[in-house]
């Protein structure tokens, strides 16, 4: 796996994104080649031959970015949908077909904006080809075991089960389960599990990776033989950094106050917090008036759907515990809460108003939002805030929790990204596993990451609540 923005990727997907990349540079090159092969040998001798190209340049960097992010949008870089084959090549097609309407619609107002001659279309059809015929190629690769890391899991229990199971069902990694101390009958002993891990190891292809996730170690870790096997190249890791890489989550079950002292990460520099609150700032106030224009026509809607005001001010718990007000669009009647109490919002909720569960799905009700990141009360990016009684309760039910408020919360954050809307007390615990993980490697290219995410699920709908 590779790390990008403090984020594990399997190599076999950057691998994908890349050939990919260079497949739209070049099929539109050699579109523009072909096609207009005569007329640039005679610009060449002007130097026009480089000049055409240079111009062509950059208009093929933007349908290169337009293909990689439309393909992102339509999940074309989860490697689970390779199997998919009918569904992928129905996605892939719409990818080529958005581009495509694009490029019409561009030529359409500017004809000289692509060279002549069927250049942009043969540009598609080689494209479509070439594309095909390039995730068919990845999708033989990733079924293939000789490209794929040997692990054996080094554990019993729900945990180590799970891990074994995330493994399998994630050919992206290119891992292969030759093993897991669950294998084993009878009673667990040191010696037994010594024996079973070194029978594995010993096989033609042998063993490449242990991962450790055993509850208690106590007797039946076999230290040695995992010494000797990891000064033989054999690499062996704990099975909270391994769940940390392919889940983007650092699970609170059965982890250990020692790992979150030791692990790398869960510091902040005092110029990290300085310009992080600066670029905040000034994407705040940009936001703010950017936003000017759709105001008015917000809180006319809320005004004339139901009686109330139109902002809800709610107080939330902030960096280091302190209570702050958070801001927002009312999408709730006023008497939401008068005979619940503080309750977490449901599915098909009736308390929302009709214009309220138009501004949730758009994230529109959250432009108040900004005031609290130019005051300094929160970030775009962070844990979500959440409400005292909420903090009081879920501090005593889940570990852990209360590490959330080392950072400013955010609008938006990994949490929300990765993870749907949650009402109940075992989403809470799920989301701050989320929350661990973007806390221990916060940093402005893995907020940029999260804004990015963040685009793509406003647009499609994803996940509002």
């Amino acid at each position: 796996m590779i790390r990008l923005f403090k984020v594990y990727y399997p190599l076999r997907t950057l691998v994908l994104l890349v050939g990919e990349a260079i497949i739209v540079w070049l099929s539109f090159l050699l579109a523009t080649l072909w096609r207009n092969h005569d007329s640039l040998l005679l610009l060449n001798v002007d130097g026009g031959y480089l000049q055409v190209l240079s111009d062509l340049g950059p208009k093929i960097v933007v349908i290169t970015a337009a293909v990689l992010v439309l393909s992102h949008w339509f999940d074309l870089y989860d490697a689970s949908s390779l199997s998919e084959k009918w569904n992928h090549a129905f996605r892939l097609l719409l990818v080529l077909g958005f581009v495509a309407l694009a490029m019409a619609v561009l030529a359409a107002r500017d004809p000289n904006l692509f060279p002549g001659n069927g250049t942009a279309f043969w540009g598609l059809v080689i494209l479509t080809f070439t594309l095909f015929g390039w995730r068919s190629i990845c999708s033989w690769m990733v079924q293939q075991p000789f490209l794929r890391e040997r692990v054996y899991v080094l554990g019993t229990g729900e945990r180590a089960e799970r891990l074994v199971t995330g493994l399998r069902e994630r050919a992206a990694l290119g891992v292969e389960v030759v093993g897991w101390t669950g294998d084993l009958a009878g009673e667990l002993t040191r010696e037994s599990v010594a024996a079973h891990l070194l029978a594995l190891a010993r096989r033609k292809n042998g063993v490449h990776r242990v991962i450790v996730a055993m509850p208690d170690r106590r007797g039946t870790l076999p230290v040695e033989e995992l010494l000797n096997l990891r000064l033989a190249g054999v690499k062996v890791e704990e099975a909270t950094s391994w769940l940390e890489k392919i889940s983007g989550r650092i699970e609170v079950e059965q982890l250990y106050p020692s790992w979150l002292v030791f692990a790398e990460g869960f510091r902040f520099s005092a110029l990290f917090r300085v310009v992080r609150r600066g670029v905040n700032f000034v994407f705040a106030l940009t936001g703010l008036i950017l936003s000017l224009p759709l105001l008015p026509f917000i809180v006319l809607a809320v005004k004339l759907d139901s009686a109330g005001p139109v902002l809800y001010r709610q107080q939330r718990v902030g960096r280091g515990g302190t209570i702050f007000y958070c801001y927002k669009f009312r999408t709730m009647r006023v008497d939401a809460e008068a005979d619940s109490g503080a309750t977490w919002a449901t599915d098909d909720d009736p308390r929302i108003t009709r214009v309220g569960r138009f501004l949730r799905s758009s994230r529109l009700d959250e432009i108040p939002q900004l005031w609290c990141v130019l005051k300094g009360d929160m970030h775009f990016v962070g844990p979500r805030p959440e409400r005292p009684e909420f903090v009081e309760w879920l501090s005593k039910e889940i570990p852990y929790y209360g590490v959330r408020h080392v950072v400013r919360p955010g609008i938006t954050g990994w949490a929300q990204v990765q993870y749907k809307y949650g009402n109940t007390l075992a989403d809470a615990r799920e989301k701050l596993q989320y929350d661990l993980f973007y806390i221990k490697n916060a940093s402005l290219g893995l907020d940029l990451l999260i804004m990015f995410q963040t685009i793509k699920i406003v647009l499609l709908g994803r996940g509002a609540k």
